[in-house]
């Protein structure tokens, strides 16, 4: 029991936050140094939002980096305030200053938003203590942050990726499960095929995190991570055979009628799904796996695949149902792969500095938008008598995210959460609760809103305000006269960050769409050359697989944003959501060529030859298609027309794949010629903004 509860990764990582942010809070009241220890208490928030907290190889370096520019921030702050530089100017400066880190690499972006909030903390504390405490506060505070954390993952060695992997095991168990669990039921792919695309799409995600994490931690220096390296690969050969499909509904519905068939194949993917359950546990609470075999699933699915020579579901079925049986059994990967062939990209500083002074840097774009968010909150303040409106400038920073439907669902968390916060804090505050109790109720408070907060967000918003809260009544004895000014300040935060979400340099997805359908296809292009090709080789086929499946995952995240932002048009969506779902069924056939091809099933070469150039004709007339907004065939004679189709007989699996996949572009083609019609039409202000997005994205 204990071992659950440690290892369970909402316990696990409440406790690190609340015993980070706690202890000094603990030691500051037993020094009789309550106040400093609430403000060193501080630090944490800015050191989580810069990322500090990851599992890194270069774990100190990148703590010395976050603590200077934490640092550096508050030297900024009180020296500009000294030379009397107006708030406005001083926030939006220091935005295109430190804007460059979104240049280096993902990671390296997240110290922008905590070095702007280390600003804006010590713009609140500026005046009340002397020059040089605030920034010997943030050193201080990010040394401890480091080092806590630093003994807390020595202690619980791996287990960040042990999260990671229990996750993406039942997120397969349940992937499998949702796919087999309603086999006749499958022939509409309207309406079928979104919630399989939902869970693919998570299995995708966890997948890439995997990736993130092997090559941020050097796992393959490291003998202890042997066993999770080996999981991952067991996963990748999971995925690649759960999300293959046949897409043959009508032999689907006559095998079913002929035979037993949807009982026995329930009957094995319920059981593959209990096992990956099993071992989502065993990874995550540091077990050994015991023995498994299904040997009755599939001897009784080999049966039915004997009796039905003539229908293709049932080997398909057997032959990859008895190969994940083979990889649960062994607990070992069909063949190995480059884990670190899939790396994060980090851009030196000078070239990073060159590119970002660029006005078609993205980055640049993104330091314009906060900077120029924090000037309006602080002219805003300024218009409203706030000599320090630090809250105001603190919502935005919290609030806004990567992207319109991302910041508009937290703008709504926050707002109601700091409205409900606010309320159950000013009812409290009327009681005078001893310091002791004060104290005590504000840990049990934190760990609970931690324990929380990755899925409820808003809930856990309702606990930080009420720490808050008393944080402030500790510190200067007036939390009570302050419940009303922060209810409006945080309110004006949240309509800043949605406007300038809206209005400056707007990150649609909607006009994304169109990138990410090309780069899709094009991934798609590149793996059905290697596997096409004379001598495909296992770990390149590997790799372009899963570049194919995180590509199709893209387009797919952008259109499930671009469906929830205003002013597009619905038929358009609608279309490129069948569009989707096709692109979704080109990757499948693409994950069962791929084993095929590493096992050598494969085509003559003159004939491997004339279906390459009939695909590459009909991913070249889709992404052709892609490029121009007008009616229909005008372009479309600039593309060779495609060649005749190898003639009828037997067909191979590995072409009856390649027909299938022609079938797809070609109506991925006709979807393309009425979708881009349907985009938004001309009438109002953001109708009009919104037919620049595609303009904006190519840029």
């Amino acid at each position: 029991m204990w071992r659950r509860l440690i290892y369970h990764p909402e316990v696990n990582y409440a406790l690190r936050q609340t015993l980070v942010l706690c202890l000094p809070v603990a030691v500051g009241m037993l020094l009789g140094h309550l106040q400093q220890g609430l403000l060193f208490s501080l630090v944490p928030a800015c050191c989580n939002i810069a990322g500090l907290d990851t599992p890194h190889k270069r774990f100190f370096k990148r703590l010395i980096v976050g603590g200077a520019l934490f640092a550096f921030s508050s030297f900024c702050v009180q020296s500009l305030l000294e030379h009397s530089v107006p708030l406005p100017l001083m926030m939006f400066g220091m935005a295109l200053l430190l804007g460059v880190t979104a240049e280096i690499s993902a990671l390296h972006a997240r110290l922008l938003p905590a070095a702007l909030i280390a600003a804006i903390f010590t713009l609140s504390l500026a005046g009340n203590m002397p020059p040089q405490q605030p920034m010997l506060l943030y050193i201080c505070g990010t040394l401890w942050y480091g080092l806590f954390n630093w003994f807390w993952f020595w202690l619980w060695k791996e287990q960040p990726l042990r999260e990671s992997l229990s996750l993406l095991y039942r997120q397969l168990a349940d992937y499998c499960e949702a796919k087999y669990s309603l086999l006749t039921q499958h022939t509409d792919p309207e309406s079928a095929l979104p919630p399989l695309l939902t869970r693919q799409q998570k299995v995708v995600d966890m997948i890439s995190v995997c990736y993130q994490q092997l090559h941020m931690l050097s796992t393959s220096r490291q003998q202890g991570y042997q066993r999770l390296l080996r999981a991952f690969q067991v996963a990748l050969d999971l995925q690649e055979h759960i999300s293959v499909s046949l897409h043959q509904p009508e032999e689907v519905q006559k095998l079913v009628e002929q035979s037993h068939a949807e009982a026995v194949i329930r009957w094995n993917a319920q059981t593959i799904s209990a096992r990956l359950r099993v071992l989502a546990d065993d990874i995550l609470y540091h077990r050994y796996p015991r023995r498994f075999t299904m040997d009755k699933p599939i001897g009784a699915l080999e049966k039915i695949a004997r009796q039905h020579p003539d229908n293709p579901v049932g080997q398909f079925c057997h032959y990859h149902f008895s190969r994940i049986a083979r990889v649960l059994r062994t607990q070992r990967p069909l063949y190995r792969r480059d884990l670190m062939a899939d790396r994060e990209r980090r851009l030196p500083l000078i070239p990073a500095l060159r590119s970002y002074l660029s006005l078609k840097s993205a980055a640049l774009r993104n330091a314009s938008r906060t900077g120029l968010m924090l000037a309006t909150a602080s002219l805003l303040g300024a218009a409203l008598q706030l000599p320090k409106p630090y809250w105001i400038l603190m919502t935005v920073m919290f609030v806004t995210q990567n992207g319109y439907s991302a910041t508009r669902v937290r703008i709504l968390h926050r707002a109601g959460g700091t409205m409900a916060g606010l309320l159950i804090a000013g009812a409290t505050l009327h009681f005078h609760v001893p310091q002791s109790y004060t104290l005590s109720a504000m840990l049990l408070i934190t760990l609970v809103s931690y324990l929380i907060i990755r899925k409820n967000y808003g809930w856990a918003t309702i606990g930080f305000t009420v720490t808050a809260v008393y944080t402030l009544q500790l510190l200067s004895l007036n939390g009570e006269e302050l419940l009303l000014p922060r209810l409006m300040d945080t309110l004006i935060g949240c309509l800043i960050a949605f406007g300038g979400t809206v209005w400056l340099w707007p990150q649609w997805q909607s006009g994304l769409l169109r990138q990410n359908a090309h780069d899709a296809l094009e991934t798609d292009q590149d793996a059905i050359r290697l596997i096409l090709s004379n001598d495909p080789q296992p770990e390149p086929l590997a790799y372009q697989r899963m570049r194919v499946n995180q590509a199709h995952n893209a387009l797919y995240n952008s259109l499930n944003q671009a469906m929830q932002e205003p002013g597009f048009n619905n038929h358009y969506l609608a279309d490129m959501k069948l569009w989707v779902t096709h692109s979704q069924f080109i990757v499948e056939h693409i994950n069962a060529m791929t084993t095929l091809a590493r096992e050598h099933e494969m085509l003559t070469p003159d004939l491997a030859q004339r279906y390459l150039q009939s695909c590459e004709i009909a991913l070249q007339r889709c992404q052709q298609r892609l490029e121009y907004d007008g009616p229909g065939e005008t372009h479309d004679a600039n593309i060779l027309e495609a060649e005749e189709q190898p003639p009828s007989g037997p067909l191979s699996t590995m072409e009856q794949h390649l027909r299938r996949i022609l079938g797809h572009l070609n109506t991925m083609h006709t979807i393309s010629s009425v979708a881009w019609r349907q985009r938004p039409h001309h009438g109002s202000w953001l109708n009009r903004r919104l037919r620049r997005r595609t303009s904006e994205s190519r840029d």
